[in-house]
C-alpha cells in the first residue's frame, strides 16, 4: 500500500518535515454543536491540502459509524489509478468537534482531527489538524454548491489556513 497506514499516522500526528498549510499563531476552533449522529455516513473529499499520504489519490471518500462505545468507525477509501485502497480505524470523541482518530493497522499512535464546521444539515464539513499540516473539505455529494465551497474557504481561512494551497480533489 505504499506505506499508507504509516504515512497516514506519521503525517496526521505531526512527524516529520510535511509542509505546515495554517498559521500556528493563529487561533483554531472546533465545531461547538457537533453532533457525532449526523456525523455518520460517507463524505467525498472535495478538497484537501497536499498531504504525501494521498499522493496520487482521487474518488477519496470517508465513511463513519457510530460504535456501541460512543466513537466513530471510519473507513478512508481513495482511488491511485485502477487501485482501490482504503484504511479503517476509530476517532474517539475528546471534545465538541474534536476526535482522536487511529488506524487499525497502526497500533499506539493516534492524531487530533477537529471538525472546525458542519452546515446545518450536515451537507458539508470543514477538517484540519491543529499542527497545521493537513485539512480537508469534505461534502455529501461529489460535487459542491459554491455557497458552501465560499463558505469552507471561509471557515479555513478563519482558522489560518492558507487557502491558496488547498486543491481539488478528482471524484467519478
Amino acid at each position: 500500500m505504499r506505506g499508507v497506514i504509516l504515512a497516514i499516522a506519521l503525517g496526521l500526528a505531526g512527524c516529520g518535515a510535511a509542509p505546515v498549510y495554517r498559521d500556528a499563531s493563529a487561533p483554531i476552533s472546533s465545531a461547538a454543536a457537533f453532533d457525532p449522529v449526523r456525523y455518520q455516513g460517507t463524505w467525498y473529499e472535495v478538497a484537501r491540502f497536499p498531504v504525501s499520504f494521498q499522493e496520487g489519490c482521487e474518488g477519496v471518500t470517508a465513511t463513519y459509524g457510530l460504535r456501541p462505545d460512543g466513537a466513530l468507525s471510519v473507513v478512508n477509501t481513495c482511488r491511485d489509478g485502477s487501485t482501490e485502497r482504503s484504511v479503517e480505524g476509530s476517532a474517539r470523541i475528546t471534545g465538541p468537534g474534536r476526535l482522536d482518530v487511529k488506524f487499525n493497522s497502526v497500533p499506539f499512535i493516534s492524531a487530533p482531527y477537529w471538525v472546525l464546521w458542519v452546515d446545518e444539515d450536515y451537507r458539508t464539513a470543514v477538517v484540519g489538524v491543529p499542527s497545521g499540516r493537513a485539512g480537508w473539505v469534505l461534502n455529501r455529494d461529489p460535487v459542491i454548491p459554491d455557497d458552501r465551497w465560499r463558505a469552507a474557504l471561509e471557515v479555513l481561512d478563519f482558522n489560518g489556513y492558507d487557502t491558496t494551497r488547498l486543491v481539488r480533489t478528482p471524484q467519478p
